[in-house]
């Protein structure tokens, strides 16, 4: 877990602090250090030190009286109003007292100056320039934190980096496509002499998780130059104008650090599409895209500086920034396939204790539609269950479960069911993969389980495939929707009701029926007609109907009557298998977690 910051304070809190302390200090330290002052005190006071014996002077100044006093060797001045005809008297009295002017015992006037006023003020700004330091510590930008117009942009130099090609794997389109770029780093005057010049910019887009930095540092470790890295919300500021500069002080430390590569992280914070509304905070955002615009146009490419952007949302972006002559090139890193998962697998196993006889295939096999960014969590988490089970090398056990932990959550091993729900979710489980089994152009079973998961789930039934696939046909995708509703089949089969138990699977049927008929064209009455558009498909992808209302409820009629036909098909199977069905479930009941061989020798044995 991150350790928990503390909200920064204000500068000025720390202002007030210091001059606080400041105060204290001349009224109680800085006095001390000047001599003696003059302390007005009540007539009172006067008597009863003139009766203890302890004063040893006084003079008459006006109405005032003024008089010393000496208590275990330290001299003392203080002044009194006095109205008093018995005041000869009591004086004449004491025979220790003497009569005459009392100057107090001060320093000189520059030194006086000096300790009330010049001190002071030094210390003051003293403080104030080391909080100053502490606050750009703290900030982590260095001394031109809390510079405006200045670029905060990390630099790293090609050792710095640390990463090549070999870091980043699954990505072998992506790679090729960048290349070039190193080469053209590496050998300019290859492409010089026949007039060929380096492409001024590269977007890389794909969903999260995929590589893109990772990619535009491999990039600069391989070319061996400069790698200048940026946040797109490093550029915006609330005073207007400030992103523009920090910009064009971007640009300027490029050329002068040319050849370079320039890497901005989430681009779409600042390119996005201009609305022409140029209101409210929209004009730095703006001012800020229109630099960027024109210094992307101005520099010269012959002198190498590459800039790389990454986003998830190219959708979002100003056509003007994406023409050529500004990102000439469009990189997908898309999400690796079966191939691409295995190599991603074994990248982030290089630096993990594992068994020599590790799967990685099995396991690749078992993340479809992972990035790699999960697949190196996944490895992770594989090896902190090594260790909580006292092993020094992850197994493929630890392999599999954390493909589960990713997928489902951790176990909840401290959640209490009643024996009769932990029936109708065995039930419930069995159901799912027994319509899975007994129909064709259908996923194998890997494995059932009913041990409940912190992402809420009560149990799951996992398939996977035995090779990668890329097109769907009809019939794949009526199955799966049969498969879905497998589960709420076997509770109406068996108890004659049925329980919350499948929420999940309702939704995943109807979001894949919804999609045959709007977006896949495998529809009855709408044939090849497009009736849904996706926005941010590297962002889950929300849809939204293009349709009139009376087309939009004829969907409507058309996914319920696929998902109907795809329960109908469900029961079925599980009325000509009900045997089959009551024994798996009484023996998922006993082993809580059976494996997809366990389940096909009992469906298999006659």
């Amino acid at each position: 877990m991150h350790e928990e910051k503390s909200p920064r304070k204000p500068l000025l809190y720390y202002y007030c602090i210091t001059l606080l302390v400041l105060m204290l200090l001349n009224a109680l330290v800085f006095p001390s250090l000047m001599g003696n002052r003059v302390t007005p005190v009540d007539y009172n006071t006067f008597l009863n030190e003139l009766d203890a014996g302890h004063v040893t002077q006084v003079t008459q100044d006006g109405e005032e009286l003024l008089f010393v006093t000496e208590v275990d060797g330290k001299e003392h001045i203080y002044s009194t109003a006095w109205d008093d005809p018995d005041l000869t008297e009591r004086l004449r009295a004491q025979e220790n007292i003497s009569f005459g002017k009392i100057v107090p015992k001060e320093n000189s006037p520059l030194l006086s100056f000096i300790l009330t006023w010049i001190f002071p003020m030094i210390l003051f700004i003293g403080i104030g320039q080391l909080l100053m330091r502490q606050m750009q510590k703290r900030m982590g930008g260095g001394p031109n934190a809390m510079t405006f117009g200045k670029a905060n942009a990390k630099i790293y130099v090609a050792a710095q980096t640390g990463k090549t090609f070999a870091d980043v794997a699954g990505e072998d389109e992506a790679k090729e496509a960048l290349s070039e770029i190193v080469d053209f780093l590496h050998n300019p005057e290859k492409y010089a002499r026949i007039g060929a010049s380096l492409p001024k910019g590269a977007l890389l887009v794909g969903p999260p998780g995929t590589g893109k930095t990772l990619l535009a540092k491999a990039v600069a470790g391989e070319a061996n130059v400069p790698f200048f890295s940026i946040s797109g919300s490093e550029f915006v500021e609330m005073f207007v104008g400030m992103g523009a500069a920090k910009v064009r002080d971007l640009f300027k430390q490029a050329n002068e650090k040319a050849p370079c590569i320039v890497f901005i992280d989430e681009i779409d914070t600042i390119g996005k599409k201009r609305d022409g509304g140029g209101v409210g905070g929209n004009d730095e955002r703006e001012q800020t895209l229109n630099q960027l615009l024109t210094e992307m146009d101005g520099f010269d490419g012959r002198k190498g500086v590459v800039i790389l952007a990454a986003t998830n949302r190219p959708e979002s972006l100003d056509p003007a920034l994406l023409r050529p002559g500004r990102f000439d090139r469009r990189v997908p890193v898309e999400l690796p396939d079966l191939a691409g998962r295995e190599a991603v697998l074994k990248v982030h196993a290089k630096d993990v204790q594992m068994e020599p006889d590790i799967d990685f295939n099995a396991i690749a096999r078992a993340t479809s539609g992972a990035s790699g960014a999960e697949l190196a969590n996944i490895v992770n988490e594989a090896a902190l269950r090594a260790v909580r089970m006292g092993r020094d090398k992850v197994s493929q056990s630890d392999l599999e479960e954390s493909v589960e932990v990713v997928i489902a959550g951790y176990q909840r091993k401290s959640a209490v069911i009643s024996p009769k729900e932990k029936e109708i979710v065995a039930y419930h489980e069995i159901g799912h993969a027994l319509v899975a089994a007994k129909q064709t152009n259908s996923a194998p079973v890997h494995k059932i389980t009913i041990i409940p998961r912190t992402s809420g789930a009560l149990g799951y039934t996992m398939q996977v495939e035995e090779g990668e696939k890329v097109l769907m046909t009809r019939e794949e995708a009526f199955n799966k929707i049969a498969t879905l509703t497998g589960g709420r089949a076997a509770e109406e089969l068996v108890f004659g009701t049925f329980t919350s138990g499948a929420s999940n699977d309702i939704e995943q049927a109807t979001r894949i029926a919804r999609s045959m008929v709007t977006r896949l064209g495998m529809s009855k009455n709408f044939d090849m007609m497009g009736l849904e558009t996706i926005q941010n498909q590297y962002l889950g992808g929300d849809a939204s109907l293009t349709c009139s209302p009376e087309t939009a409820a004829k969907i409507d009629d058309e996914v319920l009557e696929l998902i109907k036909s795809a329960h109908t098909k469900a029961i079925e199977i599980l009325q000509n298998n009900q045997a089959k069905l009551h024994e798996l479930a009484a023996y998922l009941l006993e082993k809580e977690t059976i494996t997809g061989e366990e389940f096909m020798n009992i469906l298999e044995k006659e």
